[in-house]
């Protein structure tokens, strides 16, 4: 296991549970090809803080790896309301490139 994700790990197990901790978490396994894992972190990072539009945009992300699409799709839609609402227009926009991508994926799946 990479030396970064030891230590958020141990971080984590020691009782420091955030949101901050959880989207590091999330990162990591990212980087590291674990989608699951890192979409598990980031769904308690937006527990923590529902406000943190970074990180819906990371669970879109590790969701859309994982292939799974509705619930990547939702991320992004939820990110989107919160990354307006704070006025954080390029996440909006950004995470509103991906949701199309997205929604054209499913609309092909639909028709296979």
């Amino acid at each position: 296991m990479p030396e970064p994700l030891e230590n958020l790990l141990a971080m984590l197990a020691g009782g420091r549970d955030n949101a901050l901790l959880r989207f590091s978490l999330g990162n990591e396994y990212l980087k590291h090809g674990d989608a699951l894992n890192a979409a598990e972190h980031l769904r308690r990072a937006v527990e923590h803080d529902p406000k943190y539009s970074a990180a819906w945009k990371l669970l879109g992300k590790a969701l859309t790896a994982a292939e799974a699409w509705s619930e990547a799709l939702a991320a992004y839609q939820q990110g989107i309301a919160v990354a307006e609402a704070r006025g954080d227009k390029q996440a909006a926009k950004e995470m509103g490139v991906f949701a199309r991508r997205i929604e054209k994926q499913l609309g092909l799946k639909s028709t296979d």
